[in-house]
């Protein structure tokens, strides 16, 4: 655990702690008095619930997709046993509604809202690496469509209707086949079925050259590195996009090969500079997550206002 992730947790603790402590003490006697909660007692409570959701975020690597539903069934539920079990006798007594009681009753809808969308329309995704550049950066914010391949059940990613499949030259958001809570961003190149081969850093679909045009020489792949770069535009036949190949190095083994059933082909458009399926395998059907569409913010090396809106 990093230095920012232990203070984190303990300012989570301590602001728990009071808040608490508050809880079972002087709030009982704020309810019979009918006096308003303390600024500092809802400071402690909004940082606890906001660390808590940040530590579980990033030291525990709970999903955001999972946290959305723990959220929406956990107030459910507190909703619903308070209103099975309890409102009735709190009415008699003239009692005040619990504030936990409050918010889950609250946010419910709220929670249930954004995992709709999140599940089921669309989803933020931030590129992490150069694998696809030229064609998309470092750092590229972009909207992921989730019902383009057909829709999923949250979580364990079931297929409830299916809608279509990805084509080749399709961008595809979906989770690293060997490294578990992983999501990569790469293009499809074979679906089911493809013959591919990968020779001399061009590729052969079904016993055909995809083509590739030269562009230009000279591509700054990574700030303050010498490295000789070719952009090549690449005709995959239902589609043209550009490649970075270099002109020396880069990775130079070939591949001769079927894809599976139920699997898929997957490489970065930065070709000897991507860690895709030539490294760990075919991508299973089963971990897709969505379709790239659009580009919505750049921020590499500064904002790069010209390429928001761009559509993939």
């Amino acid at each position: 655990m990093s230095t920012t992730s232990l203070l984190m947790l303990v300012i989570m603790i301590i602001a728990g702690i009071y808040w608490l402590y508050d809880s079972f003490t002087a709030a009982i006697k704020r309810k019979k008095m009918k006096v308003e909660e303390p600024v500092v007692v809802s400071y402690a409570r909004g940082i606890f619930l906001i660390l808590a959701v940040i530590i579980m975020i990033t030291v525990f690597n709970i999903s955001i997709l999972l946290l959305l539903v723990i959220l929406t069934f956990g107030s459910l539920i507190i909703w619903m046993i308070d209103k099975a079990i309890f409102e009735r006798r709190r009415k008699m007594l003239q009692g005040k509604e619990p504030l936990l009681v409050d918010y889950a009753r609250s946010l419910f809808p709220v929670f249930l809202i954004v995992l709709l969308i999140r599940s089921f329309v669309a989803q933020p995704f931030r590129v992490p690496t150069g694998s696809l550049e030229p064609t998309i950066m470092p750092n590229d914010l972009l909207l992921v469509s989730q019902f383009s391949y057909g829709l999923r059940l949250p979580v364990i990613q079931t297929k409830i209707l299916n809608i279509g499949e990805p084509k080749r030259g399709d961008i595809v958001v979906f989770s690293h086949p060997a490294v578990p809570g992983m999501d990569l961003i790469k293009r499809v190149i074979g679906i089911p079925g493809d013959h591919i081969i990968y020779k001399n850093k061009v590729l052969y679909i079904n016993g055909q050259i995809m083509q590739q045009t030269f562009i230009k020489n000279g591509y700054d792949v990574e700030p303050g590195m010498n490295i000789s770069v070719k952009v090549m535009e690449e005709d995959l036949g239902t589609m043209k996009h550009r490649i970075l190949i270099y002109n020396q190095g880069g990775e130079t083994t070939d591949f001769n090969f079927t894809v599976p059933q139920g699997y898929y082909f997957m490489m970065g458009d930065n070709r000897d500079n991507s860690a895709d399926s030539r490294v760990w395998g075919f991508m299973p059907e089963k971990n897709i997550i969505g379709k790239a569409e659009v580009i919505f913010f750049s921020w590499d090396h500064g904002i790069q206002w010209s390429r928001i809106g761009d559509r993939l």
